[in-house]
């Protein structure tokens, strides 16, 4: 008989569903704690006399990302699971035991390895590494970025995890692979230092802030999930050393979300067409983003940029002014957006008239946003100019 006092036991006899339609969607179960966790995070920070750490513009854009990726999600994950479940009825060799604590374990094991190869894949190859960058691309490092994904990553990544449906049931899979990627949340924060023995086992957020680094140190390390012993049995884990910079290599300076997840892979596309053979427009694809003729798969150390340092990009130096105005021109828009949609119920004649003035007082709003970041730019440039003079 299990021991009914064990953590484990008592989360396995929670989670463990013989039917796939029984499994909870616990993603939707955890985004408002952990959207309680990310105001904690910065009172910490304020109260840590880190002021500065907390940027409006870089949050919301986590939160666009997050909310493009939750919208294909609907769409994505549906059919990725429909994937699973058809291997698993139709090719499966093995019949693990749906309620067995062993299936339980073995699945944990095996979505946590299949997710260190996911996760390496998506950075030593060229066009997976042109959607990942998208989590990539913050220039800070809090819990909000591990909200920041990109949409069609997830179609490039399922194929990994297929392998595991020719032994371990569906609804044991689809606990788990939501499971590991929750854990990860938590780990995108620089107020944990050091756990002590759970290092050696566990991804923290310690070696989780070496593989956001852009420092040449920190390029192509720490790949685990929930484990870090991929890492140190795969030669990939480095430990945290120099003052981590984080961010792309190099900096796209965008906070639209768009763009950010698009502008790689246009990149990524001239550079396979600037290639002469066919061979090299392929390599281009499909090995590494530092790769060039001639080189290795992932290229040379020595040809990587090296970020020592790094300005962070930002065009509002009034944090607090820049937060009222988010604020309330939010609120204005969606009075006036709610306002159209009644009166276009009511069949109204201005409703027209209303949905034009909103569209209009959007309009003047950006091109002033637009002229005063060019503004600032400007006074930047003069600055430094005077600086260098």
């Amino acid at each position: 008989m299990r021991a009914r006092s064990s953590p484990i036991t008592t989360v396995f006899d929670k989670t463990t569903k013989k039917k796939c339609v029984h499994v909870p969607d616990y993603y939707q179960q955890v985004w408002i704690p952990f959207f309680f966790l990310i105001v904690l995070e910065q009172v910490i920070l304020t109260a840590k006399n880190k002021k500065k750490s907390f940027r409006l513009n870089d949050q919301v854009t986590s939160f666009s990302h997050w909310i493009f990726q939750e919208s294909g999600r609907v769409f994505f994950r549906g059919a990725e699971y429909y994937a699973y479940i058809k291997i698993y009825e139709n090719y499966h060799r093995w019949n693990l035991s749906w309620n067995s604590i062993w299936t339980w374990y073995i699945t944990a094991l095996g979505v946590d390895f299949c997710y260190y190869w996911v996760h390496r894949s998506n950075h030593e190859v060229h066009f997976l590494w042109a959607h990942h960058q998208v989590h990539h691309s913050s220039e800070e490092f809090n819990l909000a970025v591990g909200l920041r994904q990109s949409v069609l990553q997830h179609w490039c990544n399922f194929i990994f995890y297929l392998p595991l449906a020719f032994f371990i049931p569906p609804s044991h899979f689809i606990v788990h692979h939501q499971f590991n990627l929750i854990y990860q949340l938590w780990i995108h924060t620089t107020i944990i230092d050091d756990l002590g023995p759970l290092e050696l086992i566990f991804n923290t957020p310690k070696h989780h802030r070496v593989h956001h680094g852009c420092n040449l140190y920190c390029l192509d390390k720490n790949y685990g999930g929930v484990l870090i012993i991929w890492d140190r049995l795969f030669g990939t884990f480095m430990e945290e050393k120099d003052e981590i910079i984080y961010g792309l290599v190099t900096s796209p300076q965008s906070f639209n979300p768009l763009y950010l997840q698009t502008f790689y892979a246009k990149a990524m596309i001239n550079k396979s067409k600037g290639m002469k053979s066919s061979a090299n427009k392929l390599s281009v694809l499909w090995k590494g983003p530092s790769w060039y003729p001639g080189g290795p798969r992932l290229g040379l150390d020595k040809y990587k940029i090296n970020v020592t340092s790094r300005i962070k990009y930002n065009l509002y130096n009034n944090e607090k002014q820049d937060i009222h105005n988010f604020l309330g021109i939010t609120i204005l828009n969606n009075m006036f957006a709610l306002v159209a949609i009644g009166l276009l119920f009511d069949k109204s004649q201005y409703a027209g008239l209303v949905e034009l003035i909103r569209c209009i007082s959007n309009k003047q709003k950006t091109i002033l946003a637009t002229l005063q970041s060019r503004c600032l730019c400007l006074n930047k440039g003069k600055s430094r100019e005077i600086v260098s003079g």
